[in-house]
């Protein structure tokens, strides 16, 4: 099975995809990881495109992000897409602390980057970024799904963190919509 985690900037992506991988026993890919170079340059395309197509060699792998650089790769290759779906305010709570603790703790991302205060005030930032990307996916998702290209994903919308909850319990038994 190769699943592919999408939703909004701080919804829970790369924890959700990293929990369902651990309990499936797959390889977890962070997009992320494969788009970022220090100082937040973004790879170039070519590149980037390259390491999705390397990292997704093989079976049994799940996948967060929400690159549309990349996701005729992603997609094209996914069993299933998971969307987590949350309305702004969980999304927002969730944000705000992971950004805060990356800020106080000097967390290292990819690379050699760290998050601070911009990411909350400034120009670039995150809070600005759901605002402006998740209307986007709302709209554009489901009339993606509908392409013949990706009829064959089996879609998974979660909704709430209980629904996903409820959710993540059933992969035990094996992955299921």
């Amino acid at each position: 099975m190769k699943i592919v985690v999408v939703g909004a900037t701080g919804s829970g992506k790369t924890t959700l995809a990293r929990t369902i991988a651990q309990r499936l026993g797959y390889r977890h890919i962070e997009t992320d990881a494969l788009n970022w170079e220090p100082n937040w340059q973004p790879a170039p395309l070519d590149i980037f495109r390259a390491r999705i197509d390397e990292a997704l060699r093989g079976d049994d792998w799940v996948i967060d992000g929400n690159y549309s650089k990349g996701r005729d790769i992603v997609w094209g290759r996914a069993d299933m897409l998971v969307w987590i779906d949350y309305a702004l305010p969980i999304i927002f709570w969730r944000l705000w602390w992971r950004t805060l603790k990356r800020i106080l703790t000097r967390e290292t991302l990819w690379g050699t980057n760290r998050e601070d205060w911009r990411a909350v005030f400034g120009r670039d930032s995150l809070f600005l970024w759901v605002l402006q990307s998740r209307p986007r996916h709302r709209r554009e998702y489901p009339r993606l799904l509908e392409q013949p290209e990706y009829a064959h994903l089996q879609l998974v919308r979660l909704r709430s963190p209980r629904e996903t909850e409820e959710w993540l319990n059933t992969i035990a038994k094996g992955v299921k919509g």
